[in-house]
């Protein structure tokens, strides 16, 4: 058990950084210091009290980044309830089934969202609000949120006639061992589960962030990221707060071109990024710089080429904001031409691995450590790792890992806990790596997606599909095995294709081509037999990542 209690966390940081900036709305321009913060914070503790919170219940949230949504998952867990984010993207109806499969009572939602929503489908919530102002937006008969809600100011004024001021602050004794949070995966295997993270599983992620110096105190964070996630609630939101760092929400993932103007604004003081923001900056702005011919001449020149790297790497930097220590990237597989590129460059960056069932973190190591290709090191002192091979550090095998951070099960689905969550405290994440002696972890592909040959080579398709999508008119692949022969599904670039002046009935031999050059990147086993063309986008979970159980046969 982590020795730091985390609602103890958060009661002497906001104690401690009383008068420096909390939050900022990127778009908006409202500005909290850590005393407004928790000052909210107190506000919706006395309605949680007003309407009957018990400690225990279950508070849902959906909605973007913007402060009300960081104040509604801080006052949930420091009142001891359970938050349960879900992201915004969830379609209306998988919405509503996380509300009721959690049995929240209260609910707090965006506008735009909550119209498409049925109050009488959901007969568990007691009160909905809207979290952009904090009214109320229904409530069941005989409920008296209504009424607790429009006393709010007047009761709080009375209870504090002097004003709320840090001395104030007393948060609930939640233990660690506690339940605080139920994230709702976006898998892609056609359901969600809600994963069961304690007190300790978001403690050992905090703790581990406020010892890696990454956040401090009076640092700058750009939060882009869903916080709805756990990779950005917990370091885009939980390691900050914990610290004193002031957050600038943007709302969610951007454009390149707006990401770079928030980037210059801010300057943040370290990124953490899913792999997609750095492959579209890579393609949009770096791939046509580099091709043009002089540039690509020059390149190929000795010491030339050093001089050349080094002033796309200053770019890049000065991109980023310019003052970031390094550039976290995680959430998905990242495509191994782009991360060999900025390895080359020496741009400040490194990849780690976790899981939601982990809170999120498993693996991380500082850019100046990072092994390419690797996933960096198992967490020391909070996680154990081993690989399911007679030989782990070169045969891939599945990886499971125990330790502080994992959950402690699927909300009211024993029968998917116990296929990962054995009884000894392995969780099998259903990933495939191998591990080196100093605990560096690589990650192959998922167990589920991985194809046999013919010959009984393991394949990983998500290794093929990355070199695919690097290719010229491919927007996006899917590897799959059919009658025993490799088949890439593929959605064409059509933005590239318009602009190059690419007519639409060009595409087979073009991708003809495509598979051609494919087959002299791959291994022998790994040649795909032909190039199947999609007709619209592959259907993805809200988190991005393509259904492949709606393609594999």
């Amino acid at each position: 058990m982590i020795k730091e209690n985390l609602i103890k966390i958060y009661e002497r940081s906001f104690i401690d950084n009383w008068e420096l900036p909390a939050l900022t709305d990127y778009n908006t321009g409202e500005k909290l210091t850590y005393g407004d913060f928790a000052r909210n914070i107190a506000k919706l503790h006395m309605l949680f009290d007003a309407i009957g919170v018990k400690q225990g219940d279950r508070i849902a949230l959906i909605g973007k980044n913007i402060p009300n949504w960081v104040t509604t998952f801080m006052a949930t867990i420091t009142y001891g309830a359970v938050i349960v984010p879900i992201l915004q993207e969830f379609n209306p109806a998988d919405a509503q089934h996380i509300i009721n499969h959690s049995e929240a009572t209260m609910l707090f939602i965006s506008k735009s969202i909550w119209e498409n929503l049925e109050f009488d489908k959901m007969p568990r919530l007691r009160a909905v609000f809207q979290l952009e102002d904090m009214s109320l937006l229904a409530e069941q008969d005989g409920e008296s949120a209504s009424v607790a809600r429009a006393a709010l100011d007047d009761k709080f004024n009375e209870c504090y006639p002097n004003g709320f001021y840090r001395n104030d602050i007393h948060y609930a004794d939640v233990p660690n061992d506690a339940l605080v949070d139920i994230n709702y995966t976006s898998g892609t295997t056609g359901f969600s589960k809600g994963v069961m993270l304690t007190a300790n599983a978001l403690a050992g992620n905090v703790v581990y962030g406020i010892n890696s110096g990454l956040h401090f105190k009076g640092s700058r964070d750009l939060a882009f990221l869903p916080l709805a996630h756990a990779f950005g609630c917990a370091f885009d939101m939980l390691v900050p707060l914990a610290v004193g760092a002031h957050i600038t929400l943007l709302g969610r993932i951007p454009s390149p071109k707006i990401l770079v103007k928030a980037m210059s604004e801010v300057k943040p003081n370290v990124v953490f990024t899913v792999p997609l923001v750095l492959e579209k900056i890579y393609t949009k702005m770096i791939v046509p710089m580099i091709s043009k011919g002089a540039l690509r001449w020059a390149l190929a020149v000795p010491y030339l080429d050093k001089r050349i790297y080094g002033q796309i790497r200053n770019k890049l930097i000065e991109a980023f904001g310019g003052e970031f220590e390094e550039v976290i990237v995680g959430g998905a597989p990242f495509n191994a031409e782009v991360e060999d590129f900025l390895y080359k460059i020496k741009f400040p960056f490194t990849v780690g691995y976790g899981m939601t069932e982990c809170g999120p973190l498993v693996s991380h190591a500082p850019w100046r450590e990072f092994v390419p290709h690797s996933a960096g090191r198992v967490l020391p002192g909070i996680m154990e790792c081993k690989i399911l091979s007679d030989d782990p550090e070169n045969v891939p095998g599945e990886i499971c890992v125990r330790g502080e951070n994992v959950m402690q099960g699927y909300f009211h689905n024993s029968e998917a806990t116990e296929k990962v969550l054995h009884e000894d405290g392995w969780l099998h994440t259903g990933d495939m790596g191998t591990l080196n002696a100093d605990g560096t972890l690589f990650i192959r592909g998922r167990l589920k997606t991985m194809l046999l040959s013919s010959s009984g080579q393991n394949i990983y398709p998500e290794e093929i599909e990355a070199k695919l999508n690097n290719m010229l008119y491919v927007s996006e692949s899917l590897v799959v095995m059919r009658e025993g022969k490799l088949v890439a599904l593929v959605y064409p670039d059509y933005d590239v294709m318009d602009q190059q002046g690419v007519t639409r009935d060009k595409l087979p031999g073009l991708m003809e081509e495509i598979r051609t050059e494919l087959n002299k990147l791959v291994a022998p086993y790994e040649r795909i037999a032909k190039i199947q063309l999609m007709a619209t986008e592959f259907d993805k979970t809200p988190k991005r990542s393509i259904k492949r159980y709606l393609y594999s046969n």
